[in-house]
C-alpha cells in the first residue's frame, strides 16, 4: 500500500508549447493577458502527491481559465483527480499563490473547484475566496514551504 489517495492517476496529454511572437517580446507594444498566457503560468505547478504537474493530471485545463484583462479579473476552475481529494485546498492555494506572484497586482484572482467535482467543493471554495484565510495560510511556515515545493518547477 502506498498511502496515496490516488495511487494510479490518469496522465493526460499536454498542450503544445506556445510560440512567442516578436510583438509579445516588444516592450513598446501593449500586450493584454489572455487565457493561454495565464494557463502557461499554472500548468507546470507540481501536484503535492505525485511527481507530475497539474496539467499532466488534468487538474488545470485551458478551457477553465478565464481572463478579462480590461476588468482585471482572472478566474481559474480546477478539477481534483478524485472527489475526496484531501489536497484540494493546497492545490487551489498553490494556483492562487503562483498567480498572485506572477500577475500584476491590478488583477483580482479567483480560484475555485470545478462545480460538482469534489465532495467538499463549497468549503474549499469558501477558504480560497477568503482573503484573511489565504493570508493566514501564507504566514504558516510549514504550509508555505509545501506551496513553494509545488511551485518549484513552475
Amino acid at each position: 500500500m502506498t498511502g496515496l489517495e490516488n495511487a494510479n492517476p490518469v496522465i493526460y496529454q499536454k498542450l503544445e508549447e506556445r510560440f512567442i511572437l516578436p510583438d509579445e517580446e516588444d516592450d513598446n507594444i501593449v500586450d493584454v493577458f489572455d487565457a493561454r498566457e495565464v494557463f502557461d503560468l499554472i500548468r507546470c505547478i507540481n501536484d503535492p502527491e505525485h511527481p507530475l504537474t497539474l496539467e499532466d493530471l488534468n487538474v488545470v485545463d485551458l478551457s477553465n481559465v478565464q481572463v478579462d484583462d480590461e476588468e482585471n479579473n482572472v478566474k481559474i476552475l480546477f478539477t481534483p483527480t478524485i472527489p475526496h481529494c484531501s489536497m484540494a485546498t493546497l492545490i487551489g492555494l498553490s494556483i492562487k499563490v503562483k498567480l498572485l506572484r506572477s500577475l500584476p497586482s491590478r488583477f483580482k484572482v479567483d480560484v475555485a473547484i470545478f462545480p460538482g467535482s469534489h465532495a467538499s467543493e463549497h468549503a474549499v471554495n469558501k477558504q480560497l475566496a477568503d482573503k484573511e484565510r489565504v493570508a493566514a495560510a501564507l504566514e504558516n511556515s510549514h504550509l508555505i514551504a509545501v506551496v513553494n515545493q509545488c511551485l518549484s518547477n513552475s
